[in-house]
This record gives C-alpha cells, sequence and structure tokens, in this order.
C-alpha cells in the first residue's frame, strides 16, 4: 500500500510538470455578456458552476459521494471537502490566468482514476489519514483544472473575470454542499449505527463508484 500511494504521487507530480511546460495561452472571451450588467453576468455564471456539477458533472458527483463514505465522522468530509474545495480554486484561477493551461486529454483520464482511488480506499479505510486530505488536495487542483477545461469552452467576459470566476466557483460549491448534505442525511446519518452500513452502504456504492470510474479511464484514454 505504502508503495502504490508513491506511484500515485509522482504520477500526479509528472502530470502537474506536464500542464506547467504547455504553452500559455489567452482564455477565450464570451463576447456574448462582455457588456453585459454585472447581476447577469454573475447569475449566469452561478448557474454555469451549479449545473457543471448537478446534473452534468456525474463524475465530480461520485468524486463527492466518495469523499463522504470513509468514515461516518462529519468532521472527515469537512476535512476532505475543504480540502477539495481549496485546491480546485487554486487551480481555477491558475488555469484561467494562463498561469497553468492543462491539456484535456491528460486531465480528463486522471479525474476519472481520481475517483477509482477514492473508492478503492474507501472500501479499505476506515479512518481518514493526513496523507488522504493530502491526495484529495492533489486531486482538487486536476479537478480545478478541469474545470478551467469546461469553463473555457464558454469563455469569460474580458472586463468581468473575477466576478464570472468567483460565481462560477460559489455554483460549483452550493452544488457540492448540496450533495453532501443529501448523502449524510439519507445514508450516514439514518445507517450509521447500522451493524452493516459498512457491508450494505459502503462496499456495494464504493464497488459501483470505481467500476464506472474505471470504465471512465478507459475510455477517455483511447477516446
Amino acid at each position: 500500500m505504502p508503495g502504490s500511494k508513491i506511484h500515485w504521487l509522482k504520477f500526479l507530480l509528472v502530470a502537474a510538470g506536464i500542464c506547467c511546460l504547455q504553452p500559455l495561452m489567452a482564455h477565450t472571451i464570451n463576447y456574448a455578456l462582455n457588456n453585459a450588467a454585472v447581476h447577469k453576468v454573475a447569475t449566469f455564471y452561478f448557474k454555469l458552476g451549479f449545473t457543471h456539477i448537478i446534473p452534468d458533472g456525474f463524475d465530480h458527483v461520485l468524486f463527492i459521494i466518495g469523499i463522504c463514505l470513509i468514515n461516518t465522522k462529519l468532521k472527515s468530509i469537512i476535512w476532505q471537502a475543504s480540502a477539495f474545495t481549496i485546491a480546485h480554486t487554486i487551480a481555477l484561477a491558475l488555469s484561467m490566468k494562463n498561469i497553468i493551461v492543462a491539456p484535456a486529454p491528460l486531465i480528463e483520464p486522471i479525474i476519472a482514476l481520481s475517483i477509482v482511488f477514492i473508492a478503492v480506499e474507501n472500501m479499505l479505510l476506515s479512518e481518514l489519514k493526513p496523507w488522504r486530505i493530502l491526495l484529495v488536495f492533489l486531486f482538487g487542483l486536476i479537478h480545478g483544472l478541469g474545470f478551467a477545461s469546461a469553463l473555457n469552452e464558454i469563455g469569460l467576459p474580458s472586463d468581468k473575470f473575477l466576478t464570472s470566476i468567483l460565481m462560477f466557483n460559489l455554483g460549483v460549491e452550493v452544488g457540492q454542499v448540496l450533495i453532501i448534505a443529501l448523502v449524510y442525511w439519507f445514508l450516514i446519518h439514518r445507517f450509521k449505527e447500522r451493524s452493516w452500513y459498512r457491508t450494505r452502504i459502503v462496499y456495494p456504492i464504493s464497488i459501483f463508484i470505481a467500476l464506472v470510474s474505471a470504465s471512465w479511464t478507459v475510455e477517455r484514454i483511447i477516446g
């Protein structure tokens, strides 16, 4: 297990290096909103961020569900969710500011692999380890680059960069918090005291997440 963690960290560091070596490019301009009122821009990008998670971001949804299942402690979820949020916020801002440019064919398979990893760990561990938080942070950086790739397809108004980024990220966060709340209330809070909680809830859901994400990984590599 320690060796596999080292290999994962090496893989992520190499991927990050490749991203940093990509030529810098200006983000695309959303000319339709370039001269729009601030409230219209804010509303548009908030909705865009939210729908990027619900209903369009099934891979991100599975990742969020995955970080909820390592144990039944709300503190564990908060630690991981905070690390993920900070990381993808940093990566999104850096990418849209052209400091890091990541090719989607590299990022998308890694996102899928990160979900597989979290799901498998949920079946092997029942306590939150410090290195798990570090890995979630690293995965959050990768997911943030994925958010940036999707956002760059639509573009940003040239004169409202900060508003657009903040509202998009807020929409993403609201979507994530909603998923966490639903998972905690309907699965964890209601059944955490049951003796069969891990065997009937954690294991089956984690296996499903791992299998689906593994298939995505293959599709994204060959597709």
